[in-house]
């Protein structure tokens, strides 16, 4: 069994903590732009009217059922073949992990809303309040309350997709951890820190999806 050196990767450690912050950065944009997107393509797939109930259809089975890694390419190489603008690495990683991201916070949204009973809507009005005033004030405080669990769930996933923008050189953990190794030849030793870190930044949001559900269910 070959000497491990894990003294070779705590020695740069701080190199990997400030490329976690660059993963970081990238989670949070995209989450924040997948969460609120996600609102207007889930009132497009309950509206009624075909000419936004469709198209916000074909783009959620669009975004669901093509990997991430081709969307991240697609947008950073072939996009600007398009509009003739190259987009920074870093914008078409977020453009691509935020718009995947739309695709399955529409579908929590949607199911969320959907779950609250019709009653409710219908005693909101039989009190005199507006359709938005039953809305904000009934609908949403529930739907939200049971989405929370899918909204972990979905930051999860987020955060380790996060580690695809490497491909496009996207200076964050994923980037740093193989440029690191290849330059130190110690793959076993950089990458096992680099699946640690990953894991004391993702479990956090784990355990507390599973602290939620238990709340929820007791």
């Amino acid at each position: 069994m070959p000497e491990l050196q894990f003294g070779v990767v705590f020695a740069d450690f701080d190199l990997l903590i400030r490329a976690a912050g660059t993963t970081a950065l990238l989670w949070a944009a995209a989450f924040s732009v997948g969460w609120s997107a996600g609102w207007i393509v889930a009132f497009g797939r309950r509206s009624p009217r075909l000419v936004l109930a469709i198209p916000a259809r074909g783009f959620v089975e669009c975004f669901r059922n093509t990997p991430v890694l081709v969307q991240l390419i697609w947008f950073y190489y072939a996009l600007p073949v398009l509009i003739g603008i190259q987009m920074p690495a870093f914008g078409a990683a977020v453009l691509a992990l935020g718009l995947n991201g739309t695709a399955y916070c529409a579908e929590i949204h949607r199911n969320g809303l959907q779950s609250v009973a019709i009653g409710q809507w219908e005693a909101g009005r039989a009190l005199g309040m507006g359709r938005l005033r039953v809305f904000f004030r009934i609908i949403l405080p529930q739907a939200v309350s049971r989405m929370i669990p899918a909204y972990t769930n979905r930051a999860v996933e987020m955060a380790k997709n996060t580690s695809v923008a490497s491909v496009i050189s996207v200076h964050e953990l994923m980037y740093n951890a193989r440029l690191f190794s290849s330059q130190n030849y110690v793959p076993l030793e950089t990458f096992t820190v680099v699946a640690g870190i990953y894991f004391v930044v993702i479990w956090p949001i784990s355990l507390a999806s599973s602290l939620i559900e238990r709340r929820r269910s007791a």
